[in-house]
């Protein structure tokens, strides 16, 4: 099937584009954001949507899950992501254990994101057992994506960010969100075959993150694509930068003209 343009750089793309990008073999791109300069700087390469992720608590603050991601923290960073992208759809994950605390504490809490961040849509991590908050966000006119595969906000229960291969687990999980209303969902560490099964079954579109080539798009965290990880990235992510390496000779060089005096006067020009 061949690929039909995306949207116009003129309006915004939307949940039913990407709905539309799978009827027409279209894939979708998606990264990751989480402050103005990044927001812009994924805007600009045309990604159809950007993901402010609550792994802003690993890549941003350092910690070493997900978890500690506050509500208040994804307000933050999904208002700043918000103002800097006018295309790209805007996604924002709602933060542990928000889904897990009754339909319509979940409902209030994506509402309080949609509102105060002026995203788009937000991102649920969860199993079948989370249907019903699915469908009660999307019943009060919110726009979900689902989650499924590899949790970060369950990686205790799953014994670390491990490969998941239960077939029918991710089948039932993946279809449960498509039934409740997600408007797509996101496979994470699935085997590829897996993957394509469950994206050739799902009337949706699926965003895979180190699960194969088959889904209808691809996601990646910035900070792992472009080389600002600094630490250990997945053995999934291809690096199409070093911009870490760069900063740091930058800064090193910097370093190096502070102490050898090597500035010029206001009216000079630096050599």
């Amino acid at each position: 099937m061949s690929h039909q343009p995306p949207p116009s750089r003129d309006r915004r793309v939307t949940v039913t584009d990407l709905g539309r990008a799978k009827q027409e073999g279209r894939p979708i791109t998606m990264a990751t954001a989480y402050d103005w300069p990044t927001g812009r700087l994924v805007e600009e390469a045309g990604i159809d949507c950007v993901l402010v992720g609550d792994s802003v608590a690993m890549v941003v603050a350092g910690r070493e899950s997900t978890i500690p991601a506050t509500l208040e923290q994804m307000l933050y960073h999904g208002e700043i992501v918000s103002r800097a992208c006018r295309r790209a759809l805007v996604v924002v994950d709602l933060p542990f254990p928000l889904q897990h605390l009754g339909t319509l504490r979940a409902i209030e809490a994506s509402a309080t994101i949609l509102k105060q961040t002026g995203c788009h849509a937000i991102k649920l991590e969860g199993t079948a057992g989370q249907a019903d908050v699915i469908a009660g966000i999307v019943a009060a006119g919110i726009p979900v994506m689902g989650h499924v595969g590899l949790r970060p906000q369950a990686v205790h229960q799953l014994g670390g960010y491990r490969i998941q291969r239960d077939r029918e687990q991710l089948l039932c999980d993946a279809t449960a969100a498509a039934n409740a209303g997600a408007f797509a969902v996101v496979l994470e560490c699935v085997p590829a075959e897996i993957a394509a099964e469950i994206t050739e079954a799902l009337p949706i579109p699926t965003i895979g993150i180190g699960a194969g080539p088959g889904c209808s798009g691809q996601v990646l965290v910035f900070h792992d694509l472009v080389g600002l990880s600094g630490g250990r990235v997945p053995r999934f992510v291809r690096s199409y930068a070093s911009v870490g390496a760069q900063i740091s000779e930058g800064l090193r060089q910097w370093r190096e003209d502070v102490v050898q005096g090597r500035f010029p006067g206001p009216d000079e020009t630096f050599a």
